[in-house]
């Protein structure tokens, strides 16, 4: 059976039919179904678009009827956080209900106005999927596939919990070594940026660190070089080498191809190496839904590549 990896769907429930569509399933039963593949889905099903309910409603059937896997993205794991109170702090949550944490997640809140119990089983459902999956031939994370950052989740034994939320707070809070671990995982790994620099994102937040190609970094390579992002934020970076004390990055050539989502790229879908792929081109905001034909291949391939208008 081959796997069909699918990126960030963001809650574009068109885009999402018309790639499975495209890649030849078909509802039976209310389920979209292939018969000889299964569906991969890299995590960020919800927030920016406005059927987020749907898009979960769709994923979550797939998976439990055996038509596909998922693995958590940051926009799971930060509605886990919003929807959950903080044990430690009356009337507060794991995720501060900013202005801007608000902003980001009201359009997933709207889709589920007058489902309130569709959204606590969905939420549920969230805290069970897997931070990554380490499958045969293949590996499949959200952001940064890092071994440092998985052997420390482990080690925690915060997965082995049913309410891994409120047993361990921390996972919310990146200033702890457990939190540092989960976000790396699932936002990637991020580098402060010299002399006090920043850039705004698609969000217009201001942001003072980058996220960097950790599968690819040697020391005197550039900023624009290493980032990883859209264009805004890549053109928005200095002109300069990494300081000399950062360390090197590199996933092996002969490990295992790795996918991941993410990172909000833009132009033609293609490997980033012989064994990487990314599978994020940014459909909220008007690039494409893309998604990765695996056939069991070490190298992969350009063809391999699916991509549906948002």
């Amino acid at each position: 059976m081959g796997y069909d990896l699918i990126g960030d769907i963001h809650g574009e429930l068109g885009a999402l039919e018309r790639l499975l569509a495209t890649m030849g399933y078909r509802q039976r039963g209310g389920v979209w179904r292939h018969a000889e593949r299964q569906a991969l889905f890299l995590g960020d099903l919800i927030d920016r678009g406005k059927y987020s309910r749907q898009v979960v409603g769709t994923v979550r059937a797939m998976v439990e009827a055996g038509q596909a896997r998922c693995i958590m993205g940051n926009h799971e794991f930060n509605a886990i956080g919003y929807h959950t109170p903080d044990p430690n702090s009356p009337d507060e949550y794991l995720r501060p209900r900013s202005e801007k944490n608000r902003i980001q997640h009201r359009v997933t809140v709207d889709s589920y106005k007058e489902h309130d119990e569709i959204l606590e089983e969905d939420l549920a459902w969230f805290r069970t999927l897997p931070f990554w999956l380490d499958l045969d031939g293949l590996r499949v994370v959200h952001a940064a596939w890092s071994p440092e950052a998985m052997a420390l989740i482990e080690g925690s034994g915060v997965r082995e919990r049913d309410n891994w939320p409120e047993a361990f707070p921390e996972v919310f809070d990146e200033s702890s070594p457990l939190g540092a671990a989960v976000s790396e995982v699932l936002k990637g790994v991020e580098w402060r940026l010299p002399d006090g620099r920043s850039f705004y994102d698609k969000e217009n937040n201001e942001r003072h660190a980058a996220r960097v190609t950790w599968w690819d970094v040697s020391p005197g390579d550039r900023w624009p070089a290493i980032a990883l992002g859209p264009p805004e934020m890549t053109e928005a970076l200095p002109d300069m080498a990494i300081p000399p004390d950062y360390p090197a990055l590199k996933y092996p050539a002969d490990a295992k191809p790795v996918f991941f989502g993410h990172y909000w790229l833009a132009g033609e879908p293609a490997p980033l190496a012989d064994n990487i792929a990314c599978l994020d081109y940014s459909v909220a905001t008007g690039g494409e839904l893309v998604a990765y034909r695996w056939d069991g291949e070490q190298q992969l391939r350009r063809e391999n590549f699916v991509a549906v208008a948002g």
